[in-house]
Order: structure tokens, then sequence, then C-alpha cells
């Protein structure tokens, strides 16, 4: 069985990607990851005494550690998750960004450039470095615009949005330049299970479950499409399996919704699931004023994995939704564990300063 080094692991798609990856038997792990405040360790418990997983705790930047992941593991494929994803969180702090989704990306680059070069040409033809991506660093659309293609032209518009677009390039560079057999993946805005509550779906859920305010910016008209995690992870591994090397796939869900939309959809499906006697969850909503450089809309044209690869996401927004709602009912446990003094500390900072309309 193959060896792939997963960095990032213990995040919310990669931590997803890897308990499918391991109950499928694809492939024999190592999960590299800084354990960052937004990484879990727990949502891996179910592979504590799996002999072919093994986690390090480590940063990517770091160009001794991974060289020596390298050498001992010899993993056939390295899958990059590692990444600073927020952009709320890039617009108080940038640095933290370049750092580890500029700088970290490329270390990790020319750790495995070196890697890479001293393996057989034989093995040199089956390693894959597959770099996974975001919709942003396209921009955004009018809601008269065609989705992104991966022809799109970049332009970024946040901080966060430019790290991800020069961490691409990177990525495009050494394939060019070195021929490191690589792929890179844009995908749309992902939700499931696990996902630390800091983005709108698991914020909503929660606040919406603790009777708070449910913030949402602007006029709610912003539009996103939302990729289910699990969809997201089978086309990740169909694209390491078959992709063609120094392409780019575009990832989306099909699935484009206001966030307006998706608020009133939770609390519709809260109202049925966990009842509260005399209260609508949707009162709770709030608009508060607009983030810095919101984009409007977001879509993904994912014609391309569908005609050359032949993946479809398998939920709709509805369905995979209600999956996702029901998860965070299930698990509180996990909810309490994640809800730590710099996660409140870092709501008080975002929502609960801003002037409600």
């Amino acid at each position: 069985m193959q060896t792939v080094l997963v960095t990032g692991g213990a995040g919310f798609i990669g931590a997803n990607f890897i308990l499918l990856a391991r109950q499928n038997h694809w492939f024999n792990i190592i999960n590299l990851d800084k354990l960052t405040y937004a990484s879990n360790l727990e949502n891996l418990a179910l592979l504590q005494a799996d002999p072919n997983y093994h986690f390090v705790q480590g940063d990517i930047a770091n160009v001794e550690l991974v060289s020596y992941l390298l050498d001992k593991y010899q993993p056939n494929a390295i899958i990059n998750f590692a990444a600073e994803t927020h952009v709320d969180r890039s617009i108080f702090s940038p640095q933290t960004f370049i750092q580890t989704n500029v700088v970290g990306t490329f270390n990790l680059l020319e750790t495995t450039r070196f890697y890479w070069q001293k393996l057989s040409p034989q093995n040199q033809q089956q390693f894959r470095f597959l770099h996974v991506s975001t919709d942003e660093v396209y921009g955004s659309l009018s809601t008269k615009e065609p989705a992104f293609r991966e022809d799109t032209p970049y332009a970024p518009n946040s901080p966060y949005a430019a790290s991800k677009a020069a961490s691409d390039h990177f990525v495009r560079a050494y394939y060019h330049t070195y021929g490191l057999p690589n792929l890179t993946t844009n995908c749309s805005n992902n939700y499931g299970p696990s996902q630390f509550p800091e983005k709108l779906i698991p914020l909503t859920i929660l606040n919406a479950l603790d009777g708070k305010p449910l913030p949402i910016y602007g006029d709610g008209q912003n539009i996103r499409d939302w990729l289910y995690v699990i969809d997201h992870c089978e086309a990740i591994y169909l694209v390491l399996q078959k992709g063609t090397i120094g392409e780019t796939y575009n990832i989306g869900g099909l699935n484009e919704q206001t966030n307006l939309t998706v608020v009133e959809k939770i609390c519709t499906i809260l109202d049925e699931l966990a009842p509260k006697s005399g209260l609508r969850h949707s009162s709770l909503m709030t608009f508060v004023p607009d983030r810095p450089g919101h984009d409007r809309r977001y879509a993904i044209d994912c014609n391309k994995i569908i005609s050359e690869l032949g993946w479809k996401p398998k939920e709709n927004f509805d369905s995979g939704l209600l999956k996702t709602v029901q998860w965070y009912l299930d698990n509180s446990n996990w909810v309490n564990q994640v809800r730590s003094g710099a996660y409140q500390n870092w709501l008080k900072q975002n929502y609960e300063n801003r002037q409600a309309k």
C-alpha cells in the first residue's frame, strides 16, 4: 500500500480526508499538523490504534522536520491541506497568513523537490504533490457573470485569498521550472462535520442552540457555492489518482446560496430538530456591518473534473446541511472541547464589537 504525507490533517478538511482514506484503505498516512487553534486531534480519535496512521506535530515551514519525515517514510505523494483559512482573521492578522500559506508552502515545495530529485526514475514518475486551494483566488463575481473556470484570471481581494494565490503560483512554478509532478485543486466553500465554529454554518448552528444572535454580514445577499466536505475529499482522491500532472481542477458543490438563505435554512432545521418553546430560531438573525473587501459571489464551474475524471457531488445542499446540523446536535462533547478561551476572544473581537443595524 502506498504512503501519503498529509499536511494540515488535523484541520477540518484534512481530518475528514484522513478518516475517509483509512476507512477505505486508500493508503498509509503520515499526518503533519502544527496544531493551531482550528486543529483538533479528537477528530482523528478513531485512528489511535491504526498502525498505518501516524501523527507528527510540526510546521510545514520546518525544513529539517519535513526532510526527516520524507526520508523516513518515503511517501509516494504529499497532499497539502495546511493553511490559515479564515478571511476575517486574515484582515486582523495578515502576517500569519503570509507565513503559513506562502512561506510554508514554499518551504514544503523546496524540501519536496530535493526529496523527489533523489528518487529512482520510476518513483519520480509515480510521485505526486497535490496542493489544496480555494476559489477565493479568483476574486468576486456579479450575479450575472459565469462561474469561475480553471483559466479564470486570479484577482484576490483579501489577505487570505492573496496568500493562497501566491502559494498556487509557487506550485505551478515548481512544475514548470523543476518538473515536480504536482496538481492543484480549487474548491468552493466547504461545510460538514467537525468544522471549527468560526465559519458561517457551524457558527450559526451553535449560536442558535445557545439562543445567541446570528450575525449576518451586510444585506445577507453574498452568494457562495457550498460543497459538502466528504464530496470534496472524494474529489481530491480522484484527482490524486487520475489527474493530469501540472493541471488545476475546480471542485464545487453546484449549490449556490445566499448567506441569508443558509442561515434561514439552518433555523428551519433547528426549529424541527431542536425546538425551543416560544422561540423561532430565525428571530435571532442579526444584520451587522459588512466586513472589508467582502466578495459578493463565488461560483465554481467544475465541468473539467466532471468530464475528465467522472466526479460529481453526491450531496445537494439540503441533504448535506441536514447531516451537518445533526452532527453538531449529536456531538456536544466535541463542541464543548473546541470552545476554548481563545475562541471566545475571537468571537468578541469579530462580532460583539460590531454595531448591529
